[in-house]
């Protein structure tokens, strides 16, 4: 079934959000590097602190853009993003003096981090930036997360996150914090305790959400050693669990995965450490995932034979490709094409 056939007013509403020009999500990647070495992790780590040149080219991109958006949203990633700080800091600050002088502009931003860095100062000091979405992952209670969720010196991390959380919880802090909990065979016994001390610790406050997600085998050195709950099953699991969280919590206590993924939209992209640009930041280093190149004055260089199967879901009408364009991908060759102000990621 194709995607417009399945639901056709949700893929033209996509469709429209997804290729308009007045819009762009990126993803950044101020650092690699990691203060974790999760067992099921799938990054090499092999790429450190996002270089000055690129720290530039991402300033410049933002001012070649910005009279031309009406929305923007960045999304911090890594590694470990708050293990650079300062670069969140310098990019973020540059953003918002840019959004303060163009009231018609939306602006927003998000953090996928481990929290062991996210203390209550860091949280203030990002929200005043913008930063006020955060996605933080636990692996069930701390005997089990601190078997998974391991920092690099071979130490817990359970104790550390949990505090944070604690201290975000109770400050007035304009912020969300999404809580994504891991399923696996090995801790699916734990969680329903585990879940219902999450639903009675933090989702009273609406500043918190949680979502449910299964450990999958995503490229990492350690694939053969996972213990995954099959696709088959995960259906019957989730309800089950999605049941506990729910259970006398606000109606938003339970977050839903997007239907399309942002890989698969024209106006995201990814911008790694290294300057390279790429749409993924699950296959992070596969070459089919380099689309191209930030230029230190903000202009970006695209392979658009790269590119276009990323897109491949809106012309095929795949629901499928939509959401995970990267099963599937297909083998492109390489031509870059230096792309101007207001044709960033064009998919043609």
């Amino acid at each position: 079934m194709t995607a417009e056939s399945r639901n056709p007013r949700l893929f033209t509403e996509e469709l429209a959000s997804s290729l308009r020009d007045d819009s762009l999500h990126l993803i950044l990647l101020p650092t690699e590097k990691c203060n974790f070495r999760c067992t099921y992790c799938y990054e090499d780590f092999s790429v450190g602190r996002m270089e000055p040149t690129v720290v530039q080219g991402v300033k410049r991109l933002i001012d070649r853009r910005v009279d031309g958006l009406r929305s923007l949203s960045v999304s911090w990633f890594g590694g470990e993003p708050l293990l650079a700080l300062p670069v969140i800091e310098e990019i973020s600050a540059h953003i918002t003096e840019q959004a303060a002088a163009r009231p018609a502009l939306s602006y927003a931003a998000d953090m996928t981090t481990n929290g062991h860095l996210l203390d209550r100062p860091t949280a203030a000091r990002l929200a005043r930036l913008g930063v006020r979405e955060y996605q933080v992952s636990l692996d069930g209670p701390r005997s089990v997360h601190d078997r998974t969720r391991v920092r690099a010196n071979g130490a817990g991390s359970f104790a550390r996150i949990w505090g944070n959380l604690l201290a975000i919880r109770d400050s007035g802090l304009p912020v969300g914090v999404l809580l994504r909990v891991h399923v696996t065979p090995a801790n699916l016994g734990s969680m329903p305790s585990f879940l219902n001390e999450l639903r009675e610790t933090f989702l009273g406050d609406a500043r918190f959400s949680v979502l449910l997600k299964p450990v999958e085998r995503l490229g990492g050195p350690r694939d053969a050693d996972l213990d995954v709950i099959g696709h088959d099953s995960w259906p019957a699991v989730l309800a089950g669990l999605e049941r506990i969280v729910a259970a006398e919590a606000d109606g938003d206590a339970l977050h839903a995965a997007p239907e399309v993924c942002y890989a698969s939209r024209p106006n995201s992209l990814l911008i790694r450490a290294n300057g390279v640009v790429g749409k993924c930041t699950v296959v992070l280093t596969d070459p089919r995932n380099a689309v191209g190149k930030l230029r230190p004055d903000g202009t970006v260089e695209i392979s658009q034979s790269v590119l276009r199967p990323w897109l491949r879901g809106w012309e095929s009408r795949d629901w499928d490709a939509l959401s995970c364009p990267a099963n599937g991908l297909p083998e492109a060759r390489t031509t870059l094409v230096q792309l101007g102000p207001t044709r960033l990621a064009s998919g043609s």
